[in-house]
């Protein structure tokens, strides 16, 4: 999705606003629409093409406040629009269950990740982000948004349990499932390609477990496969879902907001420059990169109970989506949202989620954005578009399906540095 709107744009009528077609987010933008929403219907009903209601929430301080009401707002039944019916595998995973079922998966999730963004596991992810901006010193265009594909799992490949060898796979079939309708990735109709790319993260999935099984580690699969989930084990279903699950929420964000990253400075000289002459901006850098790419849109919760919000029912038992990407950008939180600015200093955006739900990778993600954006500014002078930048068919992810690049590495010793292998 393109990021310009408001003050440039004019907002749209609210009868011509359609938050679910995937088409508008490949070939345009919505923020003019979630401007227009948030000015004047901050609960909007809208139907899916079946005709399923659902409710949006577009303001920052209605987001936050469903995100953290996990009494009123379940997130058990799905927590994507393109789930809307029903998720099948609802109650069964981090992502899809309450309190308290989902703090017996998340206690010993979060624990691992933060054993896992020790000291010396940084030095085994800057090592693999030197590795794969590797090809960019060789000159000739370069497709950022593909090198970025394994991103994800050089930060936190090790903490989930998957060998090297699996990480493209395993990064490409997570995005068929999030954009199964998106030109690069189906394989059929949307429940086919669906189909093929569960198949497929499943068979690698059910590997390692059997491997894990005969040989634990410090990783992801293993302390799936011991946790207590309220006096019980894991199924072994239970364990794939989850592997899915997890692998899923990190490839949907971070190669993404790395992507983005990119093109945020390619839109934007001067915003590079000032990371360059200024190296303690990269903190700052990083988190205005996730504010502005906001790689999830949205995020879907269920109504337990009858809701009022702003004077508007809703019912129970129904959908309300939370555009994530509009709460980031609301006028009554940032000062000047619709500018990229690497030292904005207050900047308390979400997305990373909040509340009980809060992603537990996210300080994962910071470490290893951070550091390629710091190899970026250390290796290269500047980096220009090779091309037209390909946005994702997806209402889902904000992602990129492909950036052409051409980059310019500096003339200096260091950037003649040989980079260090993937570990």
């Amino acid at each position: 999705m393109r990021m310009d709107g408001p003050p440039e744009a004019p907002l749209p009528p609210l009868e011509a606003v359609d938050l679910y077609d995937p088409e508008r987010y490949r070939s345009g933008t919505q923020h003019s629409a979630w401007a227009a929403l948030r000015r004047e219907a901050p609960v909007h009903r809208q139907e899916t093409p079946t005709g399923i209601p659902f409710w949006s929430l577009t303001r920052y301080d209605d987001v936050v406040a469903v995100l953290k009401n996990t009494r009123r707002f379940s997130s058990e039944s799905g927590t994507l629009l393109s789930v809307i019916e029903g998720d099948a595998a609802g109650g069964q995973t981090i992502l899809l269950t309450d309190p308290p079922e989902h703090t017996y998966l998340k206690s010993p999730i979060a624990k691992l990740m933060s054993r896992h963004t020790t000291r010396a596991h940084v030095e085994a992810i800057d090592a693999n982000v030197r590795a794969l901006l590797t090809p960019c010193l060789e000159g000739g265009p370069h497709d950022f948004a593909e090198l970025m594909s394994v991103l994800p799992m050089a930060a936190a490949g090790r903490a989930l349990g998957i060998p090297r060898e699996y990480w493209p796979d395993v990064a490409r079939w997570t995005m068929t499932g999030l954009a199964p309708e998106d030109p690069a990735f189906a394989t059929g109709s949307p429940a086919e390609t669906l189909r093929a790319a569960h198949h497929q993260l499943f068979l690698v999935f059910e590997e390692i477990i059997e491997q894990r099984r005969r040989r634990p580690a410090d990783d992801l699969i293993t302390v799936l496969s011991t946790l207590d989930f309220g006096g019980r084990k894991l199924t072994t279903d239970e364990i794939l879902l989850n592997c899915y699950t997890l692998a899923m929420g990190t490839n949907s964000t971070t190669p993404h907001v790395a992507a983005q990253m990119m093109l945020a400075f390619l839109e934007n000289p001067r915003a590079w420059r000032a990371v360059q002459e200024d190296r303690s901006l990269i903190p700052t850098a990083v988190e205005e990169v996730c504010r502005w790419a906001t790689p999830t849109n949205h995020l879907m919760r269920r109504t337990t109970a009858p809701v009022e919000i702003h004077g508007v029912p809703i019912p129970a038992d129904a959908p309300v989506c939370l555009w994530i990407a509009s709460a980031n950008r609301d006028e009554n939180v940032f000062a000047d949202p619709y500018r990229f600015q690497p030292d904005r200093a207050r900047n308390p955006h979400i997305a990373f989620g909040l509340g009980t739900h809060y992603c537990t990778g996210a300080r994962a993600a910071r470490m290893v954005l951070g550091a390629l954006l710091d190899e970026m500014v250390t290796r290269f002078d500047r980096f220009d578009p090779a091309g037209e930048p390909r946005h994702l068919y997806s209402n889902f992810v904000n992602g990129l399906g492909s950036l052409p690049v051409i980059a310019h590495p500096k003339v200096r010793s260091e950037a003649a540095v040989p980079m260090g292998g993937l570990r």
